[in-house]
């Protein structure tokens, strides 16, 4: 099977702030031509993260992008702005990425930032989802959690418009190990199977 036309492929830019398993979802479904995309960068704001390490074994430039202490989150985010749109992408994926993004970024690509976030939406924004989720199953105020994909095109908390979800069961027998493992195996595969949607090239 010979590989697409380069001008099939849509270009990606990965953020990330950790260990990047998601980022090895895309990059594995990318080389498996599961996915019609190319990662063109991979950029963290945290210089430890795996994630880096993860795009340099495969090629992908991996970026260090840190915040200066002399720059306002504002100056930061237009300077990241500047350091993605060089890649030219047509999507930019948050996936793990843990800064809130302000409208000098987000203005730069409208309908073009998707973030992944493991929950339901309307739930548990913001960090330590699934912990959160965990807890409140434990309390009785709920039956089951998710992770979703979303649209990021302002400065709201995981509010978006949804592009995909899915419920992920919580089991009474669940240790808060059991949630996190089942819930990212959920995450890979639909935070593939979005990307593949949105980057399908047009019927001729």
């Amino acid at each position: 099977m010979s590989a697409p036309p380069r001008n099939t492929l849509a270009r990606l830019v990965v953020l990330i702030s950790g260990h990047g398993s998601n980022l090895q979802a895309i990059i594995d479904a990318c080389a498996a031509r599961e996915l019609p995309a190319q990662v063109m960068a991979v950029i963290s704001n945290k210089e430890n993260a795996f994630g880096l390490m993860r795009a340099h074994n495969a090629l992908i430039p991996a970026i260090y992008k840190p915040r200066r202490t002399t720059q306002t989150r504002l100056e930061y985010d237009a300077e990241l702005a500047e350091l993605v749109a060089s890649f030219e992408p047509d999507w930019v994926v948050l996936a793990g990425w843990m800064r809130l993004l302000s409208m000098h970024f987000l203005g730069r690509f409208p309908d073009r930032v998707l973030n992944l976030h493991p929950a339901l939406p309307g739930a548990f924004p913001g960090v330590r989802a699934i912990e959160r989720a965990y807890d409140a199953y434990r309390r009785g105020a709920i039956a089951h959690t998710g992770v979703m994909v979303h649209l990021v095109p302002d400065e709201a908390v995981d509010a978006g418009p949804v592009l995909a979800e899915e419920i992920v069961p919580i089991r009474p027998e669940d240790t808060l190990a059991d949630l996190e493992a089942r819930i990212h195996a959920v995450e890979h595969r639909l935070l593939v199977a979005t990307l593949r949607r949105l980057c399908a090239p047009p019927p001729d």
